[in-house]
């Protein structure tokens, strides 16, 4: 593991560009869940920690659940076809004293049949049909049907209870054991009532309570009568997962949108953006959050934390939860995260294409997945907040602010001659930060900060203790309002602070020199719902820049940092304007950037002009200065000049990071008025897209063929090139190494799939190389029904933990 959360190169400001040691993806020992919870509990959830220390639904995974090298337990082995309908479970029963003898009289459960096939009313009414499992699958504060076989016809007398256990102890109280009588009124918006009796078959609709634990309900049936009690004993296939319902009104995630639903609920794929403000690039990701093995993954996260089964009906607990286990930090999570650019003892963060793979990793060896970084830790939250049933979407900030001080500003450092003090700037910028929204109520707060909740699984700050973001109100980071729980100081800093840069004076002191209002959370933007569009929502996290009521939310929550007074000390002179410009540059290019000086007063001015070249880490942290251009600029009244440094590929090529990104220091002092000017500029060197062509039709059940094209735009060989081939209804993740590409090469590959389930899929690729990263592709694959309808399901779908060597079909020159 890494030293601690400060240690990898590239993530925290101060820190020296230098080689890195890698995170190891070793996990440490896991450590007794017992002995921590209660510290965990009582820093992460304060309504969850008010427990006896002999609560027995603490304790740790269900015996369902999988520590490493175990099955998931979610499909059973012999499962072909979802449609078909499912045996009906029959076993011997148990008698009151549990010795198995069947006395005369007794009413006898032969059997249960909980229509949990993709085809039948259940799954379709519940929005939960596309699940890859065989299991009944349902969301809370909805009725659902099932069958009950009797061996003899049902009387009215007749006394049935159905019964729902989760946890290693159930109990009544806390939720986790729950009595349905049968026509009768139940507790909590529990009840069952009988539909129809139909000989020995009984016809039951079953109602939860919208407040139900979401999770895996082992489920029985018990029958009174004078003969004696009889149980249904429990069987693996008839265990019930119950979700969270944004369908309910009742339920307190409820949505009230059908189509921000089927976006932020049952869309398996989505679009993150990254880059600059002004460069955005877009990517694909594949939730997959209804692929089988996605939901036992999900539900494990929460075992491994060992999350009070009590507490998982509480969305707020749930989410939060989420953000602190994503990460592997404090506990063990899912991802490991790396900044260093050093990914050779795991996967690099470019390279993944989806959660699938991650998550089935995770569940299949309990160990953390190396490696990630922010959009991977947003990807793989959204994945299993869809998949949960909370809605969630994939946030990117451009110019997000990570403030180590709590002073709400973003400060920055430069010597007499306004050149950067790197080991003072521990501040960064992130040229771009992903996070999570997710649509709930927040009985917890006063009124008015329903909707939209940031939830933040990367790793920056801890939260009391734990490194976990959220979940917190969207609107009161609007507002300022930095004191409402949970880490609002940290986000509204993230879009809404100011970068303030301090000039070290002669004797030592640093005074303000420039304030650049509008630099931080300056783009807000999600995928569109309903389309591969980019959708800007700057103003719901903040007002407009420069209004009013931004200024007054700024400076409120200013007040509450550890620089209240930071806006007294400003200084303000602005005959001279700036502009930064660069051209859309390609790796392996040669590039030009400039700067615009205009000056806007009625009289002549001289500037004396720097401009300092660096590469970035996305996260903001630079390396060593390798280009630098000096010059004074003499501007007549009204007048424009342009400064122009070129920059030769051979020049940056040596010093390129992850994303090829780069930072411009400008800076400038004007000599008749004394103005400061600063400015800091990052671009980044695009690159290739993989071009993906369908072969032919795709059917349910039947094998197609894709087509892989790549021109390498380096003159230098990729070495140990790997592709990843992923998409939900598809194709299981699979990993392919095609060896080298050499220099400004094109290869084409093929790769065959078949699809499992039909409608609009998108499969999506990526390649990745120690040379080259950011490389992808998509293509969308409109899947037509198998003969007859239905689906297709086979064990066999791909290796998701495995690579293959693939030779290339053609290879072609530049």
């Amino acid at each position: 593991m890494m030293d601690g959360p400060r240690s990898d190169v590239g993530r925290w400001g101060g820190n020296p560009l230098q080689p890195p040691t890698t995170p190891s993806p070793e996990p440490e020992p896991e450590p007794d869940r017992r002995s921590h919870r209660r510290g965990f509990w009582a820093r992460c959830c304060g309504c969850c920690s008010c427990r006896n220390e002999a609560d027995d639904d603490w304790g740790p995974e269900p015996s369902g659940s999988r520590g490493r090298g175990s099955r998931s337990g979610g499909r059973r082995t012999d499962s072909r076809g979802s449609d078909s309908r499912r045996p009906v479970s029959r076993g011997s029963g148990v008698n009151a004293a549990g010795d198995g003898t069947i006395r005369e009289g007794m009413l006898v459960v032969t059997g249960v049949d909980l229509l949990s096939s993709r085809s039948d009313q259940n799954r379709r009414e519940h929005h939960t049909d596309e699940f890859e499992y065989d299991e009944l699958i349902v969301r809370r504060g909805q009725p659902f049907h099932i069958v009950i076989l009797l061996s003899r016809p049902y009387e009215s007398s007749d006394r049935i209870t159905l019964e729902l256990l989760i946890g290693n102890n159930p109990e009544v109280g806390k939720g986790t054991h729950v009595i349905i009588p049968v026509g009768k009124g139940g507790s909590g918006g529990w009840k069952a009532q009988v539909t129809k009796a139909n000989g020995k078959d009984l016809n039951l609709r079953v109602h939860t309570s919208p407040n139900a634990i979401i999770g895996k309900f082992q489920f029985t049936v018990r029958t009174h009568t004078d003969a004696g009690e009889f149980q249904l004993p429990f069987d693996p296939r008839n265990e019930i997962y119950i979700l969270f319902n944004p369908w309910c009104p009742e339920d307190i995630v409820y949505v009230d949108h059908e189509d921000w639903r089927q976006e932020y609920v049952l869309n398996e794929s989505g679009r993150i953006y990254y880059g600059t403000e002004a460069q955005i690039g877009e990517r694909t990701w594949n939730y997959g959050q209804f692929d089988h093995g996605v939901l036992d993954a999900c539900l494990y996260i929460l075992d491994r934390r060992g999350m009070p089964y009590g507490g998982r009906g509480d969305p707020v607990s749930v989410s939060r939860v989420i953000s602190a286990m994503v990460n592997s930090l404090d506990d063990n999570g899912v991802l490991i995260g790396n900044w260093s650019g050093d990914y050779s003892r795991g996967t690099n963060p470019s390279a993944w294409v989806g959660s699938v793979e991650i998550l089935l990793s995770y569940l299949r060896t309990g160990y953390s997945v190396p490696y990630g970084q922010c959009w991977v830790f947003a990807g793989v939250t959204t994945t299993v907040l869809r998949c949960l049933g909370l809605a969630a979407r994939t946030i990117t900030n451009f110019n997000s602010a990570h403030d180590t001080d709590t002073s709400l500003t973003m400060d920055i450092y430069f010597d007499e001659n306004m050149k950067p003090l790197e080991h003072l700037n521990h501040d960064s910028v992130w040229n771009f930060h992903v996070w999570n929204d997710c649509w709930m109520k927040r009985p917890d707060l006063p009124s008015g900060f329903d909707g939209w909740q940031v939830v933040d699984a990367t790793p920056q700050e801890t939260s009391s203790g734990i490194f976990c973001c959220g979940p917190c109100s969207v609107e009161s980071i609007k507002n300022g309002l930095v004191y409402m729980k949970y880490d609002t100081p940290f986000i509204f800093a993230e879009v809404n602070s100011d970068k303030v840069y301090w000039q070290r004076q002669d004797d030592g002191s640093f005074k303000i020199v420039y304030v650049e209002e509008k630099a931080i959370g300056s783009l807000i933007v999600t995928k569109a719902i309903g389309s591969n569009m980019r959708e800007d929502i700057t103003h719901t996290y903040k007002y407009p820049e420069g209004s009013e009521a931004e200024r007054k939310a700024v400076e409120t929550a200013a007040a509450h940092g550890s620089k209240p007074n930071v806006y007294a000390t400003r200084d303000s002179a602005e005959d001279v304007a700036m502009q930064v410009e660069a051209q859309d540059a390609v790796m392996g290019q040669d590039l030009t950037v400039s700067v615009l000086l205009t000056n806007r007063s009625s009289s002549r001015r001289t500037v004396k002009l720097h401009l300092y070249l660096s590469v970035t880490f996305y996260t903001g942290v630079t390396g060593t200065i390798f280009k630098e251009t000096k010059k004074e600029v003499v501007l007549a009244p009204g007048a424009s000049d342009r400064v122009a440094m070129p920059v030769a590929y051979k020049e940056y090529q040596p010093h390129l990071v992850d994303q090829g990104a780069m930072l411009l220091n400008v800076s400038g002092h004007v000599k008749e008025n004394g103005q400061v000017l600063a400015k800091q500029h990052t671009f980044r060197l695009r690159t290739p897209d993989l071009s993906l062509t369908l072969l032919g039709a795709a059917v349910v059940g039947q094998e197609c063929e894709v087509q892989i094209v790549f021109k390498n735009p380096l003159p230098v060989t990729l070495t140990n090139v790997v592709f990843r081939l992923e998409g939900s209804g598809l194709q299981r993740p699979k990993i392919l190494n095609v060896g080298d590409i050499g220099g400004n090469e094109t290869v084409t590959l093929r790769q065959t799939f078949v699809p499992v389930r039909p409608g609009p899929r998108q499969l999506i690729a990526s390649l990745d190389s120690p040379q080259l990263s950011q490389v992808h592709g998509v293509i969308q694959v409109d899947v037509a029904p198998a003969t007859g309808g239905g689906s297709f399901f086979s064990d066999a779908r791909g290796d998701s933990h495995s690579g293959e060597a693939i030779p290339m079909a053609s290879r072609g020159g530049a």
